[in-house]
């Protein structure tokens, strides 16, 4: 069989959005602003507006949404000490340039339970954090908070998990988490965060302008690439430090995490699809540790275009492309996929019957379980379509 090299997938550069920002439009706005109070009319009268609160339907719904889900949503301060330091940049941007070893960063967290569990993404405590606390929507901080885990930095799944282990009397109010498969193009959002890493619980809205997007996302620097997959786009504003923050529907319901913007756009950001952390979360709750689950396959989602470029029979799935790269197999050796059969060139298409497409990539059927899970795979193979069954492994995660 000729070899056939890995498929060309788009892919659009993007920044993370953890964020220790300087800002210096306050002063400016201000002018403005103050300029255009002062506007009088023909009669030399100084036109004043009215006190009272205009709102509309939308903007009332909006507001109640912010005040629901607010509670829930955290600041994440961390310390980082790590060879990144040393470098002119690092993950949140600008780093110190006198040559210290620590740099002080911020982004956002969502709160899952009374007891202190937290969500946020992997690139909000990477390697080299070691100090963590997080600050509540009263303005209360917390300092005794620890990283429970972190997908690996080669993992599309960029989250990582905290845990608040002294609240100091004070209640947590975990957020709801919705379905993010219910959500269609055009659906209404909020996005609630700690933008510019400095103004907590900052609320902005929009729609969902697309979903099942892969990236790829990098630091202010363009170093520290990672590969991001099944992405929801949405044009509800996402600024630095946003990262980790939760993208809600119009119940008040979170069915994404804010993880990535595209820095030369207007109002394109990219979340994190709950449904693809829920297995994660389920084994945080049930167990209080971080365990991935692993099937072992380097694979690509098929698009109608890489389909035709390499005279496939389905336009969709998760297609095994052969590797180059002999330290990069398509087929993990001895991993669950090579065990349960799977082979470079099949077309895995669905995941215990449920399709593996552009709404649903594998990555996000397989987070739905948890090590030690058997799944059905069906697999195209050729004109053949043949049932495998795999027994999930668990992938090492960095714990801090």
């Amino acid at each position: 069989m000729p070899t056939i090299p890995r498929p060309t997938v788009p892919k659009l550069k993007l920044s993370l959005i953890g964020a220790t920002a300087a800002v210096f439009v306050v002063g400016l706005l201000g002018g403005v602003s103050g300029a255009w109070l002062e506007n009088r009319n023909s009669d030399n009268q100084l036109l004043v507006g009215s006190d009272s609160h205009i709102s509309t339907p939308n903007s009332q719904r909006i507001s109640k949404i912010a005040q629901a889900v607010g509670p829930s949503v955290v600041s994440v301060n961390v310390s980082i000490t790590s060879a990144q330091a040393n470098t002119p940049f690092d993950f949140f941007g600008p780093n110190d340039q006198s040559g210290g070893q620590s740099e002080e960063a911020a982004g956002t967290g969502i709160i899952l339970t009374k007891s202190g569990y937290v969500m946020t993404n992997r690139h909000v405590v990477p390697q080299g954090t070691t100090k963590v606390s997080v600050t509540l929507s009263d303005g209360t901080e917390l300092k005794n908070v620890s990283v429970v885990g972190r997908t690996s930095d080669s993992d599309t799944l960029d989250v990582a998990f905290l845990k608040i282990n002294d609240t100091k009397g004070h209640t947590l109010k975990p957020a709801t988490l919705g379905n993010s498969a219910a959500m269609q193009v055009g659906d209404d959002v909020v996005a609630i965060g700690n933008a510019l890493g400095q103004f907590q619980n900052t609320v902005t809205s929009g729609v969902i302008s697309g979903y099942g997007r892969s990236v790829q996302a990098s630091d202010n620097s363009g170093q520290s690439a990672e590969n991001l997959d099944n992405l929801f786009q949405t044009d509800a504003a996402i600024n630095e430090g946003n990262s980790g923050g939760p993208l809600v529907n119009a119940a008040g319901q979170v069915i994404g995490m804010n993880t990535a913007i595209a820095g030369n756009a207007q109002n394109i950001g990219f979340a994190i699809p709950i449904n693809d952390v829920k297995g994660l979360i389920e084994q945080i709750l049930s167990s209080g540790k971080f365990a991935r689950p692993y099937l072992g396959v380097h694979y690509v989602s098929l698009t109608a275009d890489i389909a035709a470029q390499y005279d496939l029979s389905r336009q969709q799935g998760a297609f095994v492309f052969p590797s180059q790269d002999p330290s990069s197999p398509s087929v993990v050796a001895d991993s669950p996929a090579d065990k349960a059969g799977i082979k470079e060139n099949d077309i895995i298409v669905a995941v215990d019957g449920q399709s593996v497409d552009q709404n649903h990539s594998l990555t996000s059927r397989l987070a739905q379980h948890k090590p030690g899970d058997r799944v059905k795979l069906t697999v195209v193979r050729g004109k053949d379509t043949v049932q495998l069954t795999a027994a999930l492994g668990e992938l090492p995660a960095s714990n801090q």
